[in-house]
Order: structure tokens, then C-alpha cells, then sequence
């Protein structure tokens, strides 16, 4: 099974046919990555949002149906070989997320390379839907204060999701580097990906 690689930092997009499924590898393991699915038409787009409210919990289970903003089923998780852990609340990193943590000047950022990814695709962008950010280690305390920590995927980890409607994926190896979002001393790792019918 060929495997293709998403460069540190960076994103790519990849198109899937109802029925296909792609697998998502955490290659170096502690990295995150940031996926948004989209119809062709632009139409539709997978909502976390709608899909929490829908599951009724805020991380994802093997067998979830994952729903569009219109709770019309997308995807669906079919196999998770990681700890388990995702994040359906937190907004893609962006300009000025960075601005707001002290950057001055230019800092890769994941809803740039969903511009980046799906532009090719002629699907416009109104807002940067919220991602389902894989493998990000978010934790409650006391159901009111939001941590980070460093991601638990080992090398290898990976999660596979099916597509229920064709539809266009895209990945984002997060940037963030300034605080614990990714493992390695805050240090963004490539990723891959495979295609599976």
C-alpha cells in the first residue's frame, strides 16, 4: 500500500469516491493533524459542530458517522490505532491566532494550507470550518478550563476514515510551535496518508 507523504507543516488535498477510505499516519508519532472534507460542489462541508451534537460527545469512536453542516453523513471513523485521542472544539491555527500569541511576520498556519490545498478544486471558502483535529491531546478540568498537551500517538499511529459521499479530504500537519499542541519539543513532523477501496 503506497503511502504519501504531507511534508512538516504543510497540507494536501485528496479526493475520495463513496465507498473508498483513507488512512491517516502519524509517521514519526506526536504530530497533529488538522482534516476538513468537502462535496465537490462546495455545498457542504464536515461540521464538528454538528457532528458533537449529533454523537453527543466531543471526541470520536470507531463506527462514529461524522455529519455535515447540513447533519447529512459524510464520513464515518472505521478504524483508530492510536490512543484514541482527537479534538472536534479547537478552530484551525490562522494569522492572526499567531498575531495573538506575540509572531510578527509570516507563520505557516493550518487554514492557510486548507486555502493552499482546496483551492485547485474551485471550492470557495466563505470561513474555515473547524477541523477535526487528529491525535490533539485536549483535556478538561473540572469541566470549565481547557489544557493542551503533547500528543500520545506512537510512531506509526493511525486512524481510518470511510467516505459515505464523494467528497474532497484535506490534511494539515499543524505548524503550531509555540506551545505543546505537537510532541517533540513543539517541533511539527511530516505525516502520510493512504488510499484504501
Amino acid at each position: 500500500m503506497k503511502s504519501i507523504e504531507i511534508p512538516a507543516r504543510s497540507g494536501t488535498a485528496v479526493q475520495l469516491r463513496q465507498g473508498q477510505a483513507v488512512r491517516i499516519i502519524n509517521t514519526h508519532g506526536g504530530q497533529v493533524v488538522d482534516m476538513w472534507s468537502f462535496l465537490h460542489n462546495g455545498s457542504e462541508h464536515l461540521s464538528m459542530p454538528h457532528s458533537v451534537v449529533t454523537l453527543g460527545r466531543i471526541k470520536p469512536l470507531p463506527g462514529d458517522t461524522l455529519y455535515s453542516q447540513l447533519r447529512k453523513p459524510m464520513l464515518q471513523l472505521e478504524e483508530d490505532l492510536s490512543p484514541g485521542v482527537h479534538c472536534m472544539l479547537f478552530a484551525a491555527c490562522d494569522p492572526a491566532r499567531y498575531r495573538l500569541m506575540g509572531v510578527t511576520g509570516h507563520h505557516d498556519n493550518c487554514a492557510d494550507n486548507l486555502r493552499a490545498a482546496i483551492s485547485p478544486f474551485g471550492i470557495a471558502l466563505h470561513h474555515i470550518p473547524t477541523p477535526l483535529n487528529l491525535f490533539m491531546n485536549t483535556k478538561f478540568n473540572h469541566h470549565r478550563d481547557m489544557v493542551v498537551e503533547a500528543p500520545e500517538p506512537a510512531l506509526g499511529a493511525s486512524v481510518t476514515f470511510r467516505a459515505l459521499r464523494d467528497c474532497v479530504m484535506v490534511f494539515s500537519a499543524c505548524p503550531q510551535d509555540l506551545i505543546p499542541v505537537n510532541a517533540h519539543g513543539c517541533t511539527p513532523q511530516s505525516v502520510a496518508y493512504q488510499v484504501l477501496d
